[in-house]
């Protein structure tokens, strides 16, 4: 039921969701201070979230900062999250934009910084098919020569709390030892590292797939930019997100 409320809820703490319901306020309002008020209001929320100098501003708060790694020696194990693949119609996957934590895993594997890969992804949709992300993710790496022995599969977890608790069963069950480099795109790794805490698991992060924005004042910086309406949609995700783990 969580899970499914967790979905819902999402649908209406989107930037561009605030912005239809004033505009249909707009819309439908009979008096005419309101409706000039509830389009006000909706021209307000377009400026803020496509307004490039403070998505950049706030990412560069959000964002977490990678910790250096030690310079010799292994660690027991990288744990990758998944949402960087998908399927199409005819059940075959392919990589999405978020791929840079695919990408940033199989590095750390090839240059000895991790013996063990840990890709923990099932299927996150409310309408579950036979596609399971950490399935497709194992053929991936053997293509690129990752053998069997290093790669770690967990396929049942929806969401970030079930990958943290379902990872935790799979890394104790091989003895693998903490602390372990935690993957995934940085304005997700905040959340991610709150919920790996609770469940006792000492995670490094390495945050990767960063979204523009720096927040420096330039002439670009006060031109809107619509793409930005669906990088917020992440980080207002999180930040709620965040906030009620902050509660349970």
């Amino acid at each position: 039921m969580y899970f499914v409320f967790s979905k819902l809820l999402l649908i209406l703490i989107l930037p561009f969701s605030w912005f239809l319901a004033f505009f249909i306020a707009a819309l439908v309002a009979k008096k005419q201070h309101l409706k000039r008020r509830f389009l006000i209001i909706s021209a307000v929320i377009i400026f803020l979230f496509t307004n490039p100098i403070l998505f950049g501003a706030f990412a560069h708060y959000w964002d977490i900062k990678p910790v250096p790694l030690k310079k010799t020696g292994a660690y027991s194990c990288v744990i990758v999250l998944g949402g960087f693949s998908g399927v199409d119609a005819k059940g075959n996957g392919f990589f999405n934009g978020f791929a840079d934590r695919f990408i940033e895993a199989v590095k750390l594997l090839t240059t000895g910084k991790v013996t063990r890969i840990l890709i923990s992804s099932g299927n996150g949709n409310l309408i579950h098919g036979k596609f399971a992300e950490a399935d497709w993710v194992k053929t991936q790496l053997k293509q690129v020569n990752v053998p069997d022995s290093c790669i770690l599969i967990e396929n049942r977890s929806r969401n970030t709390i079930e990958n943290a608790a379902f990872s935790k069963i799979i890394l104790n069950k091989n003895h693998l030892q903490p602390p372990y480099i935690l993957v995934t795109s940085a304005f997700h790794m905040r959340r991610s590292l709150n919920i790996f805490k609770k469940t006792k698991l000492e995670v490094i992060p390495y945050p990767c797939n960063y979204l523009p924005g720096e927040g420096r004042i330039s002439l670009d910086g006060f031109i809107p930019d619509a793409t930005l309406l669906g990088s917020w949609n992440y980080y207002t995700k999180e930040v709620v997100g965040n906030i009620v783990l902050h509660f349970q």
